[in-house]
């Protein structure tokens, strides 16, 4: 992963790096504690992540890395990690160009686009309709159309099919088929399906064809 690479080349130290962070759901997070160069050497990580209601976005993170949920707080952490909150928001980044939306989820929830050099990258990892009872399961909200208007390649979850969506439309993601939907109706020219349910193997994803 990133972190060995730093570490294999040399450059643990003195780093500098960005995440640009959806949500705080555990399995969005949980790789920042573990994340090597971080623990074992120096660095900083800033964080980019969704407006919290309850607080500063660092301090609603620390609420989870810290005891008894996890033995140590990111101040303990031997590089530096600083946390930016956005919302519906455009800026600059490192030379790239970013948008950040909410998207439909259980909890606050951002898309992102980046371009870069003349190439656009569209990441909505949990999006679901069902979480907006009043929305048509087809319905591709104008927040979404603008993160993947025209990009080169979208990142879009793709957890449920068709059947188990039925009974898990609440849990803030969607069907494989609602992913291509979003792709065509954004005109998107390549689309990567993501955020596979946990339970699903190569041998029922394969099988899977859309029309």
């Amino acid at each position: 992963n990133y972190g060995d690479t730093l570490e294999a080349e040399g450059r643990a130290d003195g780093y500098r790096a960005t995440v640009l962070l959806s949500h705080l759901h555990w399995d969005h997070i949980q790789g920042l504690p573990f994340f090597a160069p971080l623990a074992a050497g120096g660095g900083t990580v800033t964080v980019v992540g969704p407006h919290q209601e309850d607080g500063p976005l660092g301090t609603v993170f620390r609420e989870v890395m810290s005891p008894p949920f996890f033995p140590i707080t990111p101040e303990e952490l031997r590089g530096d990690v600083a946390f930016e909150s956005v919302a519906n928001d455009d800026f600059a980044l490192n030379g790239a160009k970013v948008r950040s939306r909410w998207v439909r989820h259980t909890d606050p929830t951002l898309g992102f686009r980046v371009e870069m050099e003349g190439v656009s990258v569209a990441y909505l990892s949990d999006h679901g309709p069902g979480t907006v009872p009043d929305d048509a399961d087809d319905y591709v909200p104008r927040d979404v159309l603008d993160l993947c208007d025209g990009v080169d390649l979208l990142i879009h979850d793709a957890q449920h099919t068709a059947a188990e969506y039925e009974i898990k439309r609440t849990w803030g993601h969607c069907t494989i088929e609602y992913a291509i939907h979003v792709a065509k109706e954004a005109g998107a020219r390549e689309l990567a399906l993501f955020h596979h349910c946990p339970s699903h193997g190569d041998d029922s994803i394969d099988p899977v064809t859309v029309a």
